[in-house]
């Protein structure tokens, strides 16, 4: 095998058991950012990657904090004082890679950066919270690199663009007793953003470092419907009650800074690393107002506003290091340890993870790579209740508790290259 398949297979093999360990990242963060497959060195290359998480975490301990605006103890038919909130989900990812030249790379790729789904139900006593809410998105990029030769390596310029896709729902138990219901709220948006890096290689000994950008992906236009048709027409004066209103309003996708970092240490063993930032403190309260009132603008707090969605997060960092091996010829593999602060400041269940992945690469050939990864990871302990801060109280609708939890994960990947 050459020395370039070799660094080739154990880079690669390092970027998915990467991928296992940190799925489970937080704020609404799943599948992020990845541009590897840029620095593949075959001159074209096609990559899809699935993983597959499994989050268990649970509430327990939930108390009905404001029985004035649900159905207090009762639940709808229940009133449970536990729940299990988290559901499985896939975070795939596909991309093609091109070499123009000797100094130029092209990569155009699909992801799903992020996602959340949570679904306690409606027989808890949270209901008034939240019964399901589930995020989606779906990302089209292109990203090329320029590179000269600087010492015993090369130097990168690295640059691009990206369409973001964003939708979800919300339902929970709202308007006081009698006449209560479910409403839901459906939204989506869309907006671009852009990616720009700098990077150093050192083929021979597998040497890379890393500083990649991405911008914030501005939401100007999120438009859906706010669904209050089981609730009576009126219902303590609300307007809104009874009937579905289209609303609107607007948000950015925060931006993010990675460092990463990778050599080889010995024939056949490579080491790696990363450390990322996400500024998802940028996303506090999002407000939505009746398309009607459009002229006013949409603000949180506004008179104008029907609903909001609030998240109150903190920014996040997530830190992974790990090791790769070469068997033989044709089997490596790989192991990491990833640490995710969490982003909740007081709502939420968004605390640290710590998450231990491991993988293998089977490399039949010089074309042909097939790669498997797992992970296991522990979801820390905390609650979530009342908060209060400048813009008001938050929270109030319920508390509730839960323990260290685990977050399995799952990962297939194939690369083609020619």
């Amino acid at each position: 095998m050459k020395r370039g398949t070799l660094n080739s297979v154990m880079v690669a093999m390092a970027a998915t058991v990467t991928l296992a360990s940190a799925a489970h990242a937080g704020g609404l963060e799943r599948g992020g950012h990845n541009i590897d497959q840029l620095f593949d060195t075959s001159r074209f290359t096609t990559d899809a990657t699935a993983a597959y998480v499994s989050p268990q975490r649970k509430l327990k301990n939930a108390v009905d904090t404001n029985a004035t605006n649900g159905l207090g103890s009762n639940g709808i038919g229940g009133g449970t004082t536990t729940a299990n909130d988290t559901e499985a989900y896939w975070v795939p990812r596909i991309g093609f890679k091109a070499a123009v030249g000797n100094a130029i790379d092209c990569l155009g790729d699909y992801s799903q950066p992020y996602g959340a789904h949570s679904a306690p139900g409606a027989n808890w006593v949270g209901a008034n919270s939240n019964i399901e809410t589930k995020i989606t998105s779906d990302s089209f990029a292109a990203t090329c690199s320029y590179k000269v030769d600087a010492g015993k390596g090369q130097f990168r310029v690295i640059g691009g663009v990206s369409h973001l896709e964003v939708s979800g729902f919300k339902t929970r138990l709202v308007a006081p007793i009698p006449g209560a219901g479910v409403g839901r709220l459906d939204l989506s948006g869309s907006g671009i953003g852009w990616r720009a890096g700098v990077a150093y290689e050192v083929p021979d000994i597998a040497l890379r470092a890393s500083l990649m950008y991405y911008s914030e992906v501005q939401l100007d236009n999120i438009t859906g419907t706010l669904d209050l048709t089981q609730l009576t027409a009126g219902l303590g004066g609300n307007p809104l009650a009874g009937r579905a209103t289209p609303v609107f309003g607007a948000t950015a996708m925060p931006d993010s800074l990675e460092l990463k970092l990778q050599s080889g240490v010995a024939p056949g063993w490579l080491v790696f690393g990363s450390v990322k930032w996400v500024d998802w403190s940028q996303l506090q309260t999002i407000a939505f107002c009746p398309t009607s009132t459009r002229a006013l603008g949409c603000r949180f707090g506004a008179a104008n506003q029907a609903t909001s969605l609030d998240l109150l997060y903190r920014d996040g960092w997530t830190v992974t290091g790990g090791v790769a091996h070469k068997f033989n010829d044709m089997l490596s593999g790989s192991a990491a340890i990833t640490w995710d602060r969490g982003t909740s400041t007081g709502i939420g269940t968004q605390t640290d993870t710590w998450t231990f992945g491991a993988g293998a690469a089977y490399t039949p050939n010089e074309n042909v790579q097939i790669r498997f990864g797992g992970a296991l990871g522990v979801l820390t302990s905390g609650s979530s209740g009342t908060v209060t801060n400048s813009q008001g109280t938050f929270g109030n609708e319920v508390s509730y508790s839960f323990g260290n939890d685990l977050v399995a994960a799952i990962s297939l990947g194939a690369k083609i290259k020619f």
